[in-house]
């Protein structure tokens, strides 16, 4: 997180909202009159490589607060953490400052685990990377001879340890998992992550999409019930391809920020201030957001 991160959003003067925490992409806020809530903001900033991109993607944090929403809606047999006010006449949103009234949700605090929850279906990402080197993704045995996006067998959870701010997170088995948060709470994680993963994947071929993998965040709520949090199957926390395409073998162009790193890629050593995005990366990557979320939702 840089300092401009943080100034960008100490500039949003939020009426009974106190800025707590800036993260790359989110903005956290607390109100006295709320506790036990807080008010979950998400900027169009853009991140790639651990580095927070300039310009922003305009928009963005809009898509992706909706399409957040949308899943919320459609995984209503899983606990989340969205706030339901029914006492005020407009319910929980009647509460969001209107500046930020179409980014931003109001949830629950939560004790978090400190796991990514990926679901993977197909080979792609670190996990292709992995599978090339030991022919395992987070110790889980996969059949010899996968290509780069090829479909796997089945779901399968390959969580990463989330590591403190600045640091990378690390792919770990779930034997790690099971040390790190007990063997029942790891389990039910499995369990709940690759049932979310299986049902959205199922919606997503229905509207020609494949949803190649994604990440899911969890904490326990004060009864100590498993809640889904966090944004959830949005572009930035999941793979989707053209499902046409993919049987085509065209594979790389997910509608996320794919486009952002590619650029970034051929034009950074990965050393000092990343370049400025140029205007036409810009303009596909939010195209790409946008298509993602009218196909789904149309």
């Amino acid at each position: 997180m840089t300092d401009a991160t943080v100034r960008d959003a100490a500039a949003l003067n939020l009426a009974g909202w106190m800025l707590e925490y800036s993260g790359k992409v989110r903005d956290l806020y607390r109100s006295a009159a709320r506790p036990g809530e807080v008010l979950l903001v998400a900027s169009d900033r853009v991140s790639a490589f651990d580095h927070v991109l300039d310009p922003g993607i305009p928009g963005k944090g809009e898509l992706l607060t909706q399409l957040s929403l949308w899943w919320f809606d459609r995984l209503s047999s899983m606990p989340n953490h969205l706030v339901s006010d029914h006492s005020i006449m407009g319910g929980a949103a009647a509460l969001i400052p209107s500046e930020v009234s179409a980014r931003a949700m109001l949830v629950r605090t939560l004790d978090m685990f400190p796991i990514e929850c990926v679901v993977r279906g197909y080979l792609a990402g670190s996990g292709w990377a992995e599978y090339q080197a030991s022919g395992r993704v987070c110790g889980i045995e996969l059949p010899s001879g996968l290509g780069f996006g090829d479909r796997l067998p089945y779901p399968v959870f390959t969580p990463a340890f989330k590591a403190p701010a600045g640091e990378h997170d690390e792919n770990i088995t779930f034997e790690r998992v099971v040390e790190i948060v007990g063997a029942d709470a790891a389990a039910s994680l499995r369990s709940q992550s690759i049932d979310i993963y299986s049902h959205a994947a199922t919606i997503a071929d229905s509207r020609g999409l494949i949803l190649a993998d994604t990440k899911f965040e969890f904490g326990a709520d004060d009864t100590g019930t498993i809640t889904l949090a966090d944004e959830v199957l949005t572009s930035d926390s999941s793979r989707y391809w053209d499902a046409d395409a993919w049987s085509l073998g065209e594979r790389k162009d997910s509608f996320d920020k794919q486009v952002v790193r590619n650029w970034l890629s051929a034009n950074w050593n990965g050393e000092g201030t990343p370049p400025r995005l140029p205007d036409d990366i810009v303009t596909l990557t939010a195209a790409r957001y946008r298509e993602l979320i009218e196909r789904l939702t149309a």
